[in-house]
């Protein structure tokens, strides 16, 4: 007999890691494809792994949670932010604990995101829904500070852009209104928001019956590199103990509960600024990238494991939902910055890295033989490389390490490549 199933839409990346949990603990996953035309970045992962079945979604949502039906499924998961919105659907339509539709739109749009959690009292940063270049350029003028444009809707930091001046506003305005994102779709419209001073951190959690958990707090950290501001170069895990976490975790239930998201994994990023916590944007999903095995070295624990508790055994999460973690180490991950662009020779540094003391394993993106690209994005990031240990100082240590020996030396290119 077939076992009950979890399905999850756009179960792609680090959604595989899901997936692999759900089966371990006795039901079968189906994979549902919110678009006929999977994105670029996704391509390579067609391969459908532990997922039984792949449904792929045409629009009729009706029609999706009928061939769903056929699995018995019991819960109904968003796997990667173009997804979410189709997860809260099919969730309603089948009668299955989610988030609701309501708010799928403010879930989803970052300006709507923003606008919500305002609505429900939250500080937020300032922002333009913008409606053409004549008002952007009066709007950051009048701000007289810099600013970040950016997609309503986007991921991976696609479009995102800095500006100092309202002509450089224009600018990133008409470029990412005409692109086409990383969903293969154009952009539907621009926003504008305060540039914000401060420290950004990530706050991954999994909400049951509107109760939330934190299962892992990070600090990015960031450089300005090959002509980007304010590049992500890694993150470093925040110890339960640092008394920013409980600021920190307050505004994110808050801004759960404004978002609607009773159920389920959520992605938080948020600025601590002098004035306090302010959202930068949330995502009603998994953290992306390989956090989770990371979250599990630091924390005892990760938005997989309990995502799959909450789901299997709802009692048993409700109640830890407040309880301390398990484990109180130290991890990092680094994302490394290519200078330099060719066929790619070898990385001629890289023993150094794996003798660090905290060194735990690394995703290679670029091989040897294949080409780089000059790191501007999170598509052409060519390695990161994960740290844990017991002590937070070895971590910083070995993390700063890296960045000292990330640069030109560390990249060799094949003869007639110049870099």
């Amino acid at each position: 007999m077939n076992r009950a199933a979890v399905a999850v839409v756009d179960g792609f990346g680090s959604a595989a890691r899901l997936a692999k949990a759900f089966d371990a603990a006795g039901y079968d996953c189906v994979r549902v494809q919110s678009t006929v035309d999977i994105p670029g970045h996704y391509r390579s992962e067609l391969d459908l792994g532990p997922y039984v079945d792949n449904l792929v979604h045409t629009g009729d949502v009706g029609a999706t949670a009928r061939a769903l039906r056929a699995h018995r499924p019991l819960a109904v998961i968003a796997g990667a932010e173009q997804g979410v919105e189709l997860a809260d659907a099919l969730c309603e339509a089948a009668g299955l604990p989610g988030n609701g539709t309501a708010l799928s739109y403010a879930r989803r749009t970052k300006d709507a995101q923003i606008d919500t959690v305002a609505a429900a009292g939250l500080p937020t940063a300032r922002q333009l829904r913008v409606q053409g270049a004549d008002q952007l350029a009066a709007w950051h003028a009048g701000l007289g500070a810099r600013v970040v444009v950016k997609p309503i809707r986007s991921a991976r930091n696609d479009g995102v852009t800095i500006c100092d001046t309202p002509g450089e506003s224009v600018t990133a305005y008409h470029r990412v209104q005409s692109a086409i994102n990383d969903f293969g779709h154009r952009n539907e419209g621009v926003v504008a928001q305060e540039y914000l001073l401060g420290t950004e951190f990530v706050v991954n959690t999994v909400s049951w019956e509107g109760r939330h958990r934190v299962t892992d707090t990070w600090r990015y950290s960031k450089i300005d590199v090959n002509g980007v501001l304010d590049r992500i170069n890694g993150v470093i895990s925040l110890p339960e103990a640092d008394p920013r976490g409980a600021l920190l975790h307050r505004y994110a239930f808050g801004v759960l509960d404004a978002l609607g998201i009773r159920y389920g994994p959520a992605h938080l990023e948020i600025m601590l600024t002098a004035d306090g916590p302010r959202l930068v944007e949330a995502g009603a999903r998994l953290c992306g990238s390989d956090v989770a095995r990371y979250a599990v070295l630091a924390t005892g624990e990760s938005q997989i494991d309990r995502t799959v508790q909450a789901y299997v055994n709802s009692p048993a999460f409700l109640a830890e939902v407040d309880s301390p973690h398990r484990r109180h180490a130290h991890a990092a991950m680094a994302f490394l910055a290519s200078p330099v662009e060719g066929r790619l020779k070898s990385y001629p540094l890289l023993d150094r890295v794996e003798r660090l003391d905290s060194y735990q394993g690394m995703t290679m993106r670029v091989t040897p033989g294949r080409p780089l690209r000059r790191t501007v994005d999170d598509s052409s990031e060519p390695l990161t490389i994960g740290l844990a240990h017991s002590e937070a100082s070895t971590v910083e240590k070995d993390f700063q390490t890296i960045c000292y020996l990330d640069g030109h030396g560390f990249y060799e290119l094949e003869t007639g490549e110049h870099g």
